[in-house]
């Protein structure tokens, strides 16, 4: 996973393939929690698939980020990773993306 400050209040991240995907999530919502003014871009174009475990770190990175008015955009997601999200009814808890350059163009001009 690669983490990029991409702005004073935007960071973009690169997922890793599963099944360092979840530990690494958990790093990313302890950097959130600190610095509680971040809005986070997730870009999973390297990674195929999501396990349960990493959707339950998405949920509480998401709650963490409602709770200080920041939002959560995921993109890049293959269509295998996309189907789980909406197997479990999250697809209508995230904000989906095609590509993180839309993405961050999004939170460019929101903020």
């Amino acid at each position: 996973m690669g983490i990029q400050d991409w702005s004073e209040n935007v960071i973009l991240i690169t997922a890793a393939p599963e099944p360092d995907m979840g530990d690494e999530l958990k790093a990313v919502t302890e950097i959130i929690q600190q610095r509680e003014n971040c809005s986070v871009v997730i870009d999973f174009a390297d990674a195929d698939i999501i396990t349960s475990s990493s959707l339950a770190q998405l949920l509480r990175l998401q709650k963490i980020l409602d709770d200080h008015n920041q939002r959560l955009v995921l993109c890049g997601t293959s269509a295998r990773t996309k189907g789980v999200f909406e197997i479990t009814g999250l697809d209508k808890v995230f904000e989906f993306v095609s590509d993180s350059f839309t993405a961050l163009a999004g939170m460019q001009m929101s903020s």
